[in-house]
């Protein structure tokens, strides 16, 4: 024989289920839209990070690509072409106003002052220290050279290879040969280096009489 205490309790708990599901027939679709949102608006943010992120290192080697070129004049019209927006603006403003070659003092000036600005992005503010450092060469003592370098090429820096470049390059300045052949032999095979970059550390490999081949 059934026992009627639990056969009210069984039929109390089939009538909240009924309830609770159609309340979740009639409301469910609010949560489901709210974990929607929540979920879609994390991946929208970390999306957009990587964007500008993204854009930022694109206009820094842009930049570092227009500085390259052989003469001043070159140089102001790489510069002038290169697309800015926002603040981009006025880091490209800074570098066309002080051309290393003419005003070389006033171009160390304008870069120190990108590097101290702490509401620039760190990709823009990476950029000036490098081409602080080979602007100023051997003028500047190497000590401070490659301490100023060395953050810089550490893993997920966006110049990284090329601070690691400036490494090697200060320690064949020290005489230090077969460890700059070996930091080079390296960047030869880095797959994050530009295709220029590697060319240039296997050159400079066979200029100091190595072989960019050799493991």
């Amino acid at each position: 024989m059934s026992n009627p205490e639990s056969f009210i309790d069984e039929v109390t708990e089939e009538v909240r289920r009924d309830k609770l599901f159609a309340m979740f027939r009639k409301y469910g679709w609010i949560g489901v839209l709210l974990v929607l949102l929540i979920v879609g608006g994390a991946a929208w943010t970390e999306w957009q990070k990587a964007r500008a992120q993204s854009q930022a290192r694109a206009f820094g080697d842009a930049l570092l690509g227009a500085l390259d070129a052989d003469t001043p004049e070159a140089r102001i019209a790489a510069l002038s072409a290169v697309e800015a927006k926002g603040d981009q603006v006025a880091l490209k403003g800074l570098l066309l106003s002080s051309d290393p070659v003419k005003d070389r003092a006033g171009a160390l000036q304008a870069l120190a002052a990108v590097e101290a600005d702490a509401t620039l992005p760190p990709v823009w503010r990476d950029l000036a220290v490098l081409r602080r450092v080979i602007l100023q060469g051997a003028e500047a003592p190497l000590a401070d050279r490659r301490a100023a370098l060395e953050p810089l090429a550490q893993p997920g820096r966006p110049y990284r290879t090329m601070a690691a470049e400036q490494l090697a390059y200060l320690l064949i300045e020290e005489g230090r040969k077969d460890e700059a052949i070996t930091a080079l032999r390296a960047l030869t095979q880095d797959q994050e280096a530009p295709g220029g970059l590697r060319n240039r550390a296997s050159q400079m490999i066979v200029a100091l009489g190595g072989d960019p081949a050799q493991g």
